[in-house]
Order: C-alpha cells, then sequence, then structure tokens
C-alpha cells in the first residue's frame, strides 16, 4: 500500500471517527449526564464538607467538555484504527475492505474496552476511593495493554496453527488461548469494591450500561462509516466495469 493510499485511509479513518464521536456524544449527553448528575447529587447529599468554588462548571463539563473529549477522542482512535487497517488489509484473511474494517472496529471494542471494563468497570462521582483512584487507573490501562497485545497474539498464533488445523479449528484454539490468559489476569490483579451500601444498585447499574453504550456505538459507527469510506477508495468501480461491457465493446471485441 503506497503512501497516497496510506494518507487517504487516514483522513478517511479521522472523519469516520469524528461522525462515531458525533453520535457518541449525543449517547453519552442524553444516557450518560442524567446518571452523573444524580451521582453528584447523592456525593453532595453525604457530604459534610463545603470545598471552594470549582474551577470549571458542572454547565461546562456536561456540554463544551464532554463534546471537546469525546470528538478529539473520536479523532484520535479513527486515525489509529485507519493505520491497523492498513496494516491488516488483506493479512488477517481474505476480506475485503467493509469487513476489514468491521472486524478491526468489533476487535478494537472487545479489547479495548469490554474486556478491562469487566475486570475495572467505570465508577460514577461518589463511588470510589480517591485514594487508590491512581492505582486503579494504572490497572486498568495496564488490562487495556494486556488485552491489545494478547489479541494481537492470538492473532498470529491464529495464522500459525491454521495450516495444520483449518481456518475455524485455529481460530477457536487462539480465541481459547485468549480467554484463558485474561483468565489468569482477571484472577490474579487486584479488584476493588469500593461502591457504598448506601449507594443505588439501579443508578449503578445504569451508569455503567450508559458508558458501554458510549463505547458500542462509537465503535459500531466508526466500523460502518470507514468500512463504507475505504470500499469506495479500494475497491473497484462498478460503473467502470459495466461501462466497458456495454453495445460498443461488444462490437469491437467482434471485430477483432
Amino acid at each position: 500500500m503506497n503512501s497516497i493510499s496510506v494518507r487517504a485511509l487516514l483522513v478517511r479513518g479521522m472523519l469516520a471517527g469524528l461522525a462515531a464521536g458525533a453520535l457518541a456524544l449525543a449517547v453519552a449527553y442524553f444516557l450518560g449526564e442524567s446518571r452523573v448528575d444524580a451521582s453528584i447529587a447523592l456525593e453532595e447529599a453525604h457530604s459534610h464538607e463545603h470545598g471552594g468554588e470549582e474551577l470549571v462548571s458542572r454547565t461546562m463539563q456536561s456540554t463544551a467538555g464532554l463534546a471537546t473529549g469525546v470528538l478529539v477522542f473520536g479523532v484520535a482512535i479513527g486515525g489509529i484504527a485507519a493505520l491497523v487497517f492498513c496494516y491488516a488489509l488483506g493479512r488477517i484473511g481474505r476480506f475485503g475492505p467493509r469487513a476489514t474494517a468491521a472486524l478491526i472496529a468489533f476487535g478494537a471494542l472487545l479489547t479495548v474496552y469490554v474486556v478491562p471494563f469487566l475486570k475495572y468497570p467505570a465508577n460514577p462521582p461518589a463511588v470510589g476511593n480517591p485514594d487508590t483512584i491512581g492505582q486503579r487507573t494504572t490497572l486498568f490501562f495496564l488490562m487495556v495493554a494486556l488485552s491489545v497485545l494478547l489479541a494481537v497474539a492470538a492473532v498470529i498464533l491464529g495464522k500459525r496453527l491454521a495450516p495444520r488445523l483449518g481456518n475455524w479449528n485455529a481460530s477457536i484454539a487462539a480465541s481459547a488461548a485468549y480467554v484463558l490468559v485474561i483468565g489468569l489476569a482477571y484472577a490474579f490483579l487486584p479488584s476493588f469494591n469500593e461502591v457504598g451500601k448506601d449507594f443505588p444498585a439501579s443508578l449503578l447499574w445504569e451508569f455503567r450500561l450508559a458508558t458501554l453504550a458510549v463505547q458500542a456505538t462509537l465503535w459500531t459507527t466508526f466500523g460502518l462509516v470507514f468500512g463504507y469510506l475505504t470500499e469506495r477508495l479500494l475497491a473497484p468501480k462498478a460503473g467502470a466495469v459495466t461501462a466497458g461491457d456495454g453495445p460498443t465493446s461488444h462490437a469491437a471485441a467482434a471485430a477483432s
């Protein structure tokens, strides 16, 4: 793949990430922000301390701040995923551009978010010990890195096993190895249960589902939009094929 194609795919990946970020922003605002506000209200109701004035107002956090964070994140992951696509196309199987984009989006959702989320789920305000936030953040990103590296290793393992076991059995074996090692990581890495007894379980569940919905919307939209854009760029134009199959071409073929 030449530099022009890589540049074109990178631009399309960032545009697809921007579109995905816009939809994810809508989900975050309408599903997540009400749960955040409810959690903050509970935190303030049970707190006996009166802090100083906020540096950034809650209104700014839930509008411009949220939009900036989600959209910038969407563009960033779009660019990174586009570079992964450039390497993966034709190397992970006989998949076309649209199928490859869908696989990358699904794999990213699974490895970058779902797997770490199951071990270290997101917590709303008023949940979690401030003294452990640094440790929890470090372990979450460690889980992300471990999940991504193991996923890459599973793909390599599957490709090496395919000539002996066949594609289907090799995929099953590689997936089982990934699940096994991730299970060991779940077992040996420390866990945190810092949800207070007075925090509503329904609110916690709704908040975590909202965060999962945001990520699912982001990656699903990216996979669909980027797949469409890459197919238009890389797949042969159907119109060009049919245009050369008209009466003129038949006459030329007969004359020859």
